[in-house]
């Protein structure tokens, strides 16, 4: 009979479940974090920034710093240099070496901090032990592109070493959406504009995407076809430029 081997079958079956669960658990744990971006605690390393800030509010905090224009998706930027720049406070932002801020429709969605080889964190590990003591988050960051990144409610924290010094970077993650649904809207609208059949009022040709005179229909009397059936069933016909 063959019956005896079923015992060791079902242990092993047993052992891989087992390990199965252990793993499935451990990401879960290391995954988990629940904090929402108005529960971050006013942590002494982030030197007064917080998501949410706005301009006036920045301006506040860092006197001597200006604001770029945004650009056409809401989106402006600017850093600060303490170590380097005289005009800074050199008190309120020591061991700090580079501020970067994101605004999105004026106001920050996303915090860069880069420390100095002085700062009390040097390695990673402990860097991210440390950040998560004071933020109130879970300890365990999952890694992430040389780093380690935790993801939250509504934001993440990402954390790396960067000249062999600390960084980390929170992020708004439903700004940072807003902002690609904005890009990709003006890429599709772009692209659709770009394949678009143009009519002439004046002349009643149409002219297709690749024909190069299209380019000289003024704008005044410039008509959109979504493709040259619609133009012809308005009575437009093809330019002989495209032929």
């Amino acid at each position: 009979m063959l019956c005896k081997p079923i015992p060791i079958i079902k242990k092993t079956l047993g052992l891989l479940l087992l390990a199965l669960g252990t793993v499935t658990t451990a990401s879960a744990q290391q995954s988990s974090c629940s904090a929402k971006i108005d529960q971050l605690p006013d942590a002494l390393e982030l030197r007064g920034f917080h998501l949410g800030m706005t301009y006036d509010q920045v301006k506040a905090r860092v006197p001597p710093i200006q604001f770029g224009r945004a650009d056409e998706f809401g989106v402006a930027k600017t850093s600060i240099n303490p170590s380097f720049g005289p005009q800074f406070d050199k008190a309120s932002f020591a061991d700090v070496r580079t501020i970067s801020l994101d605004f999105l429709d004026g106001k920050l969605v996303t915090v860069w901090i880069g420390y100095e080889s002085t700062f009390k964190w040097q390695k990673l590990d402990e860097f991210v032990a440390g950040m998560s003591n004071s933020l109130n988050l879970p300890g365990a960051w999952p890694p992430k592109r040389g780093g380690q990144q935790l993801t939250c409610d509504g934001f993440s924290v990402f954390a790396s070493v960067i000249a062999g010094s600390p960084s980390i970077r929170i992020s708004d993650d439903a700004a940072q959406e807003t902002i690609a649904n904005r890009r990709e809207a003006a890429a599709a609208a772009a692209e659709a504009a770009e394949a678009a059949v143009i009519g002439d009022q004046r002349t009643k040709f149409y002219y297709l995407s690749d024909c190069s005179g299209r380019e000289k229909v003024p704008e005044a009397s410039r008509v959109i076809f979504k493709d040259k059936d619609e133009a012809e069933k308005a009575g437009y016909k093809l330019a002989k430029d495209c032929q």
